[in-house]
C-alpha cells in the first residue's frame, strides 16, 4: 500500500465525516417541526388517504349497504374480518341472506384495503381515525354494525 493511498483514503473519510457533522449541526439549530400532539390534537393534519380504522358508513336512511356476500372476509389475507349471517324471508316468500354481525379485528389488520376494493356495494371504508391505542387487546375487536343486532 502506498503512502499516497493511505492519506487519500484518510482525507476522503475525514471530508465525509465533516460533511455529515455539518448537516447534523445545521439541523440541530433549525426550528423544531415536531407537533405537540396531545395538547393540539385538533390541529393535527391527517391525510384523507390515511387508513386508520375500518367503518361501515350508513346511507341517508341510517342503514348499511352490506349484502353479506362475504367477499371481504374471503379476500382478507389474515382473516381479520368475520361475517355472521342469518336467513330471513322476504314478503314475497323468498329466503334472503342478511348480515347479522360484522366483526373486525383492528389489531390484526394489515390496512391493505383489499376488503374495501372488492366490496360490490362500497359498504365498508377506511376512516382517518388514528387514535387506536388501547391497553387490552380485546378492545381492538370491533363490531361494525351494532345497530342491527
Amino acid at each position: 500500500m502506498k503512502v499516497y493511498d493511505y492519506f487519500h483514503d484518510f482525507f476522503t473519510g475525514l471530508r465525509s465525516l465533516l460533511i455529515g457533522m455539518g448537516t447534523t449541526l445545521k439541523i440541530f439549530f433549525r426550528k423544531k417541526t415536531t407537533d405537540p400532539y396531545p395538547a393540539h390534537r385538533e390541529e393535527n393534519y391527517v391525510s384523507p388517504r390515511f387508513r386508520g380504522r375500518l367503518s361501515m358508513p350508513l346511507d341517508e336512511n341510517g342503514n348499511h349497504r352490506c349484502i353479506a356476500c362475504g367477499l371481504c372476509q374471503m379476500n382478507c389475507p389474515n382473516e381479520t374480518i368475520h361475517i355472521e349471517t342469518r336467513t330471513e324471508t322476504t314478503p314475497d316468500g323468498k329466503p334472503k341472506k342478511v348480515l347479522a354481525r360484522y366483526t373486525y379485528d383492528l389489531g390484526c389488520c394489515l390496512f391493505c384495503q383489499i376488503c374495501v376494493r372488492v366490496c360490490p356495494q362500497q359498504a365498508i371504508a377506511f376512516t382517518p381515525d388514528y387514535e387506536n391505542a388501547v391497553f387490552e387487546r380485546g378492545k381492538l375487536v370491533l363490531t361494525l354494525n351494532p345497530n342491527t343486532l
